[in-house]
Parts: structure tokens; C-alpha cells; sequence
């Protein structure tokens, strides 16, 4: 869940959302996943939501609240909310400082760790969106263990709220746009080119696992095994404070000691939380939980 309401719809006549209908259906969206819309994005509901609508042939955005919160058939369409309230806008080595940083410092670091201890390693992408972050990740494992590989118990656990794009990152297989910010000598060694389009190699695919989750779900972040390093890039923008307080929190839990948090470089934990050490690098700022 890289950014949100990025783009409109088009609708013809377009349905207007009253006050009301606005607050009522802002709130339940928050409560459901977390996704704090601001009175200034009135119309972006409007834009967003007014094809589901037509869809369900229902009369305003009230008929819509009341269905999304009492009809027994509201699961299948929570997930169509989901999905048309987010869009996933990310590509592969998307801001190369901080993965440089994350290469160079905070993987290798916790490589030589791990070495000692079994060679387990577990990182967490949440907010995966179409699978480009995890990835990217695999392939910088890749990069620094080699023909190691094999002999170390890799698990790259990657989530998102939408079963949409989790569906399209399983299937590995992008354009080009995607990789512009790739070096071409990654995409000629892990990447098998398909006329127009670029499939991820099995290699890279087998270090990640794709699944369903809820950010606002305390109990679906406690299910996730615990990591040496977190990515979280460019979610917590979306969220209000309290949500982010939880959400942090839950990512502090689930680190192990001397573990690592990675979130946009745009991003910050400054008046979020104290509980982890900022570390600062040229291009990027790390946040470590002190063992």
C-alpha cells in the first residue's frame, strides 16, 4: 500500500457524498483498516467509491455505509473498499541510497550476526503492494550471500491489505516501467525477459512469502515470526498518530533485539515513538531496537 487516491474515476454523473455520509463512511474505513482520510479529500471518496455504487445499485453513499456495515454479504466487497481506497504505487530499487544503505550497513550487519546463530534469517516487507519491495530485497540477499544461499534458512514475509495486488505480485511478472530504477546487470541476472515483459526468477520468488494482512489486526501482526528487519516504506504517511503509535508498536514487538526498521525516506517516528535508536546515514535513516 504504497500511495493513496493517486488517481480519480471517471463516473459521468457524478454522486455527491453529503457531511453525514462523509463522516460516517471515513470513520468505518479507519476502524476497519486504519486509513485516516482528511476533510479536504471529501471528494476523493466521492471519485472513489461512486462506481461501487452503481455497481451494487444502490441510491447514495448512506445506502453504501449501511451496506458495507450490515449486510451479511459485505466480506467480498470490504475487500473491494480496500482495494479502491488504496493504490500501489512503488517500483523495484525505489530509492537507491536508502537500499544502499540498507546493502551496505543494516544487512550486512545483520548477516554476521546470523552467521553465528544457526544463519536464520527473517525479514518482513509490510505494505508489499504488487511484490516489487520484497523482491528487491531477495535479490540484495542474493547479491550478498551468493552461492550461500542454500545453505541459510531465508524467509522474506511479505504483506498487504489488498488480495488484488497479492495476486499480481505471486505472479512475478512485470514491465519495464517497474524496473527503471534497476541496474540493467540485476535485470539480465535475475529477471527472465517475455516479450514486453520481465518475469522474476525462481530463485528470487523462493525466499518470499505473500499473505493477507491488516495492519489494524493486533492479532494477524502478532502471527508474523519475528524479524531482524522491517520494511514498511511509504504506509504510515496514511495513518493518523494513534494508528501509527500502534502500528510502530507492533513492529517493536515483532523485532528481535538489535533489530532493524526501515519506513519512507519521506517518513518519520519523531513525536511516534522513542522506543527505537535513529541511526543516520547519508540519503537515510535507520531505526534500530537496542538489544
Amino acid at each position: 500500500m504504497a500511495s493513496l487516491f493517486s488517481k480519480t474515476i471517471s463516473l459521468g454523473k457524478e454522486l455527491k457524498i453529503s457531511d453525514e455520509e462523509f463522516v460516517n463512511l471515513r470513520g468505518f474505513i479507519y476502524e476497519q483498516c486504519g486509513i485516516y482520510i482528511a476533510d479536504n479529500r471529501k471528494y476523493l471518496l466521492e471519485n472513489r467509491l461512486g462506481n461501487r455504487l452503481k455497481k451494487l445499485n444502490l441510491k447514495d453513499f448512506e445506502e453504501y455505509y449501511y451496506y458495507l456495515r450490515y449486510d451479511p454479504g459485505k466480506a467480498s466487497e470490504l475487500k473491494k473498499l480496500f482495494e479502491v481506497i488504496t493504490t500501489n504505487e512503488t517500483s523495484f530499487y525505489r530509492n537507491p541510497p536508502q537500499l544502499q544503505v540498507f546493502q551496505e550497513k543494516v544487512l550486512t550487519d545483520v548477516l554476521k550476526v546470523a552467521r553465528s546463530k544457526g544463519k536464520k534469517l527473517r525479514i518482513w516487507s509490510a505494505g508489499c503492494s504488487t511484490g516489487e519491495e520484497p523482491y528487491t530485497v531477495s535479490i540484495i540477499v542474493h547479491e550478498l550471500l551468493k552461492s550461500e544461499v542454500g545453505a541459510w534458512d531465508i524467509r522474506i514475509t511479505a504483506n498487504d491489505l489488498s488480495d488484488r495486488v497479492l495476486e499480481s505480485a505471486r505472479k512475478g511478472v512485470y514491465n519495464d516501467y517497474t524496473l527503471r530504477t534497476t541496474p540493467r546487470e540485476i535485470v539480465s541476472r535475475y529477471f527472465d525477459a517475455e516479450d514486453k515483459t520481465f518475469r522474476i526468477r525462481p530463485e528470487v520468488k523462493k525466499l518470499v512469502s505473500f499473505g493477507q494482512i491488516n495492519l489494524n489486526d493486533r492479532t494477524q501482526m502478532r502471527r508474523v515470526e519475528r524479524s531482524q528487519i522491517i520494511f514498511c516504506r511509504n504506509v504510515i504517511i496514511y495513518f493518523d498518530d494513534d494508528m501509527k503509535r500502534r502500528v510502530i508498536s507492533a513492529f517493536y514487538d515483532n523485532l528481535l533485539p538489535g533489530g532493524y526498521l526501515i519506513i519512507g525516506h519521506s517518513e518519520s517516528l519523531h513525536n511516534i515513538s522513542r522506543a527505537f535508536k535513529p541511526i543516520h546515514f547519508p540519503g537515510a535513516i535507520i531505526y534500530k531496537k537496542e538489544e
